[in-house]
């Protein structure tokens, strides 16, 4: 089993493709996260059209993909509807067990703790931010 790639949170398409360019550079794969429950303030279709525009720049690269719908089922829902791969819920284990069939129906997964992540928010320069992680991470 492949190991799950370093993640980077982020919070617009130009943080996406900063971290799909520094990923590239270095031969690694990436994780784009979204930010704590972005599909409540973003959507679902927001975040499906960033991760494609990011593959499509970046065709070589391995580019995995989470989104965070915080507690609500029908954000998780309306993630699955939009083909979103990995969600993140942090509703109860009850929710979470209904989730699992709907996800594995549609090839997706669902996570409940967020792996460590750079946050590209406030970052001057994101794509030296996403380097240095990534390089940090390929290191342990």
């Amino acid at each position: 089993m492949a190991k799950d790639p370093p993640a980077i949170v982020v919070h617009g398409l130009d943080h996406a493709l900063a971290a799909a360019r520094a990923a590239e550079a270095l031969g690694s794969a990436v994780c784009l996260r979204s930010g704590p429950a972005a599909a409540g303030y973003a959507g679902a279709a927001w975040f499906a059209e960033l991760v494609r525009a990011a593959r499509r720049a970046h065709p070589d690269v391995r580019i995995d993909a989470v989104l965070d719908c915080g507690d609500s089922p029908g954000l998780a829902l309306a993630a699955f509807r939009r083909s979103v791969e990995t969600i993140l819920f942090s509703g109860s284990p009850a929710l979470r067990g209904k989730l699992e069939a709907l996800a594995a129906a549609s090839g997706a997964r669902i996570e409940s703790d967020a792996a460590p992540a750079l946050d590209l928010a406030g970052e001057e320069d994101p794509e030296a931010a996403c380097r240095a992680w990534l390089g940090a991470s390929r290191a342990r």
